[in-house]
């Protein structure tokens, strides 16, 4: 069972529940992914089937840099950021996943399929990001996903993305 320290909880290990459904938090989610603010769109993940599938949250607030330029009158968030937080959610099975991305790889995104949006994101909502990786080719692979909120579908396609060594030359 994960722990509660200073208003955080801490990671669980993978593929296990606790009493909330928490599988990683902010702080799990930042040791599996590079990305950081104001890039990182993935809060938490609250569902995990070992290389098969994942739920991930991102909470839309009224602060996101992007509202203030897109469209500052009637913020709506881009919908490349929400494939980007798919892509995100995709890269942390792929990367957690037991039979995944090799240590010292990192994922690329190299294409989108398929993609349909249904509907706007606006400061306040809650995404729901479940992911399902369907194939893989090394060193592609294939997951497809669907984005909702309230139950309501906002987006829905198909990512895919390329295993890339990771460089320690930050040039």
């Amino acid at each position: 069972m994960a722990t509660v320290h200073a208003g955080l909880r801490k990671e669980a290990e993978p593929g296990t529940n606790t009493e909330t459904g928490l599988i990683w938090d902010a702080v799990g989610v930042r040791k599996i992914l590079p990305h950081r603010y104001p890039f990182l769109f993935i809060d938490k993940v609250v569902e995990f089937v070992d290389n098969h599938s994942l739920v991930a949250i991102k909470n839309v607030t009224a602060n996101e840099p992007f509202f203030a330029g897109h469209f500052p009158n009637r913020p709506v968030m881009p919908g490349v950021l929400v494939i980007e937080a798919m892509a995100q959610a995709g890269a942390i099975l792929a990367k957690a996943s037991s039979e995944g991305v090799p240590s010292g790889y990192t994922l690329f995104l190299v294409g989108v399929e398929e993609m349909k949006f249904k509907r706007q994101v606006v400061p306040g909502d809650t995404l729901r990001i479940e992911m399902e990786h369907t194939k893989r080719r090394r060193p592609l692979w294939f997951i497809k996903g669907v984005v909702t909120i309230d139950g309501k579908v906002v987006a829905s396609g198909v990512i895919s993305a390329a295993e890339v060594k990771e460089s320690t030359d930050p040039n």
